[in-house]
């Protein structure tokens, strides 16, 4: 499965330090993408130069969003695993996707404290007037 228009690609991500699998990673990038859209009217999906403070504010929220995974005790870098009547969980993309809505107020906050001020094409990211 291709995941393109990513705003923080996986090279990137490993670049800043993350050690998640590259498949949980573009399910949280995917996720963390549509959140920052949301707050921001869609005004990144047709840039091809993606801000750094964007880059770095989707590092933060697919931290966030791991932290998270893993408190509702799932694993994002698992697929399966079982061993002698032992087996551990994983995240799956709807999982995933439960995870963003109920922490929606607090990936909001990360958002706007992290694009404040950041302009492109002349205007506020997270302008909502």
């Amino acid at each position: 499965m291709e995941f393109e228009g990513q705003y923080l690609t996986y090279n990137e991500y490993q670049e800043l330090g993350g050690t998640l699998d590259q498949m949980p990673f573009n399910l949280l990038e995917y996720n963390a993408r549509k959140e920052l859209d949301l707050n921001t009217r869609l005004r990144l999906v047709s840039e091809t130069d993606i801000p750094q403070e964007v880059k770095m504010c989707i590092f933060e929220l697919i931290s966030t969003l791991t932290k998270y995974i893993q408190d509702q005790g799932f694993n994002v870098n698992y697929t399966s695993e079982t061993i002698d009547g032992y087996s551990k969980s994983f995240a799956t993309a709807g999982q995933i996707a439960d995870i963003v809505r109920a922490k929606h107020v607090e990936l909001d906050d990360i958002i706007i404290r992290d694009l404040y001020g950041v302009i492109v094409n002349n205007e506020h990211l997270i302008y909502r007037g």
